[in-house]
């Protein structure tokens, strides 16, 4: 969210009457230079003529039909009409005006309606002037499940699809894996697969370990682990203290009884409790259940930093580093921020938060429309809430001054990069690319990007190679196919011209196949638009560009022999390559650099920029090995086990009823392979082997 109230002067809100009569003479202008802000004007003027009075979101989109902001209003028609004024914008407004062409429009039955609605939308479209949440991935949450007689704890991701009771959020996965060990010493339930546990015909390890009552083998009846369920799901629930008197209780009942050993179980899970409570860190008082969002502002970044408070306990925190314009301040970040943030994730009853907003109130409306419950969105003054976010506060500053410490290394790196592989500009997108295979099958390309600010991993591709025709192990066959397909596709959807532009700033002009003159191009609109965008704000130099200023290619000369034919074939003769190759032996530190029309080189072996390469080349090895790996083992599945060499029908079947699920099966040691009736040492170590076999 970051509705147009924080954009324009509040007064107008309040746009009169015959300024809306004026709108219709702003369309008997005559046509504007696309880019300027008379056009953007223009086309404002137009659209808002059709607009609705009532509440709802619009968009403003410009020539090539892209979605440059989302905003909600109480009157579309009030709110529209506001940007026609000549003056009285700042330089980000006037930048968003000039480039309008078009509005869209969609009405909704409240503001809040209106609210929601914009904050779903703009995390889709990810507008260039709102504020963008970035590094939006699902939460981990503890699961309980409902759907079995004996009920699994496991963690969960995603859509609550299953029956059972959620607990949650939690920071991080660490976080999830720890409280669910902690969890299994104290109430002892399962966590295995129900495929797993039908299988069983004797207790598996955990229960050995004191980790799990072992209800497979029936080892603890339906009423007793009913009952160790009921005390997990309290416990979860904040009732802790009235589970660990129970269990107190219980223990002073079997020491007076003399049965010390029921006595020491209850000892065991008491302090498994303790350990879970004294690993959370802060654990308040007076807060049950709330998120707690400290925001901070420094060198133009913003740092979002969230803590989860569930049942009274810290459940972990997460720093966001929001794409905003410089020129908005806390309180408009973090309001649109929060918008954002819960769409797509249950509120908890109690948000604090450490600046005031303009919408805050409609924010905690909204909220409570989604939840079905009351929800309060508080500025704390005193008190321990207020330390709480206090407390946010202080290590959003401690992770933004990290990221910008990070940021300035980064920039170090990528401008030492610049001068050594002779770029006209310190690159802002850096594309990998590497193959994986075993012998020739299931091949896969893979592609990473990184920039400024790091790896962009939701940018990452991988390319399952298609090609019939391809020699079984062909690299350079494999590496021409994942470049045509990458840039005959960016080709068709962002024009050569505009991948020529983006790098016009660094001197660079489109292949003459392309039609591209310089005349042309300082006339062309995005050309226009983008130094519009320079003369105001340093930020908008960071729009992405989807042309690679650099690419690196893992390999040799032949690797880049061939990836400089791919491209010259596309017409593209001014994308900066350059091949690794790695040392003798393959070892690291030892690297040899291939770049056209320049004799192979090596850098010094401590320079911290070969460091930076070998971990980009290295970071696309890993995601390149990962999707082979990914591929490989779906057509094991579908193939089935009887691939690896000795494995037929019988045998699988005594894996499958030994292990439960082929997962389990790949998951094994060899020890436990060999443990399988009919499976013998050399059996077991082709299985093994099978699983576990180096992608290269």
């Amino acid at each position: 969210m970051n509705g147009a109230k924080k954009d324009i002067d509040p007064a107008s809100e309040l746009v009169e009457e015959d300024e809306e009569q004026a709108l219709p003479e702003a369309e008997q202008e005559p046509p504007q230079a696309p880019g300027t802000l008379a056009a953007g004007h223009a086309a404002i003027a137009r659209d808002a003529r059709h607009a609705p009075r009532s509440p709802g979101v619009y968009r403003m989109i410009d020539a090539k039909g892209d979605v440059l902001y989302v905003g909600k209003a109480k009157s579309i028609r009030k709110r529209i009409a506001s940007y026609t004024r000549p003056t009285g914008h700042d330089s980000r407004i006037t930048r968003m005006i000039a480039a309008t062409a078009s509005l869209e429009f969609v009405t909704t039955a409240t503001e809040t309606e209106a609210l929601l609605l914009e904050a779903n939308l703009i995390k889709r479209l990810r507008p260039r002037f709102n504020v963008l949440l970035r590094d939006d991935k699902s939460f981990p949450y503890i699961l309980i499940t409902s759907d079995h007689w004996a009920p699994q704890i496991l963690k969960h991701r995603g859509a609550r699809s299953r029956p059972g009771h959620y607990y949650g959020p939690f920071a991080n996965a660490g976080a999830v894996n720890r409280t669910i060990n902690a969890l299994q010493r104290a109430f002892l339930l399962r966590s295995c697969s129900d495929s797993f546990f039908e299988a069983r015909t004797r207790p598996c390890l955990l229960y050995q370990i004191k980790r799990c009552s072992a209800p497979c083998t029936r080892e603890i009846d339906f009423s007793g682990y009913g009952e160790l369920v009921r005390e997990a799901n309290a416990f979860l629930s904040g009732r802790s203290r009235s589970v660990q008197r129970e269990m107190a209780a219980e223990m002073d009942k079997a020491s007076a009884a003399t049965d010390f050993e029921r006595a020491a179980i209850y000892r065991d899970r008491l302090a498994a409790l303790s350990a879970i409570q004294s690993h959370q860190g802060i654990n308040p008082r007076s807060v049950e259940e709330a998120d707690v969002f400290a925001v901070h502002q420094e060198g133009g970044f913003s740092c979002v930093e969230v803590f989860f408070f569930r049942t009274g306990q810290n459940w972990g925190n997460r720093a966001y580093f929001p794409k905003a314009d410089r020129a908005l301040g806390p309180g408009e970040v973090l309001g649109a921020f929060l918008a954002q943030f819960y769409d797509d994730k249950p509120p908890p009853r109690c948000i604090l938060v450490s600046h005031e907003f303009e919408e805050r109130a409609l924010l905690a409306e909204a909220l409570c429309t989604k939840a079905g419950h009351k929800i309060d969105v508080a500025v704390p003054q005193r008190g321990e809430r207020k330390e709480l976010v206090t407390h946010a506060l202080a290590n959003a500053r401690e992770a933004l001054a990290r990221k910008l410490a990070e940021t300035s290394s980064q920039q170090r790196l990528l401008k030492a990069l610049s001068e050594t592989f002779s770029l006209t500009r310190v690159p802002r997108r850096i594309e990998v690319y590497d193959n994986s295979h075993i012998a020739g099958s299931n091949p896969v390309g893979a592609m990473i990007v990184a920039g400024p600010e790091g790896f962009r991993k939701n940018q990452y591709r991988k390319f399952n190679i298609r090609s019939t025709e391809l020699t079984p192990g062909d690299d350079y066959a494999m590496m021409r196919e994942v470049l045509q397909r990458r840039f005959k596709r960016l080709m068709e959807e962002i024009p050569r011209i505009v991948g020529g532009l983006s790098s016009c700033e660094a001197g660079l002009r489109p292949a003459p196949q392309d039609g591209g003159t310089g005349d042309a191009l300082d006339r062309h609109p995005e050309v226009l638009a983008q130094r519009a965008s320079k003369d105001d704000s340093p930020e908008d130099d960071n729009v992405d560009s989807p042309w690679p200023d650099l690419v690196l290619i893992d390999g040799g000369q032949g690797q880049l022999r061939a990836a400089e034919e791919t491209l010259a074939a596309l017409g593209l003769i001014d994308v900066p390559l350059v091949a690794i190759a790695k040392g003798p032996d393959r070892d690291a530190g030892r690297e040899t650099f291939f770049m056209p029309g320049r004799s192979p080189f090596k850098l010094p072996p401590r320079d911290p920029l070969l460091y930076f390469i070998q971990r980009l080349r290295d970071e696309a090895h890993r995601f390149a090995i990962g999707s082979h790996r990914v591929r490989r083992k779906k057509d094991i599945r579908e193939a089935g086990l009887q691939e690896i060499p000795g494995i037929g029908p019988t045998r699988k079947r005594a894996l499958l009823r030994h292990f439960g699920t082929l997962k389990a099966i790949e998951r094994a040691s060899l020890p436990d392979l060999a443990n399988v009736p009919g499976i013998n040492a050399e059996t077991a170590r082709k299985i093994y082997d099978f699983f576990h076999e180096r992608a290269g």
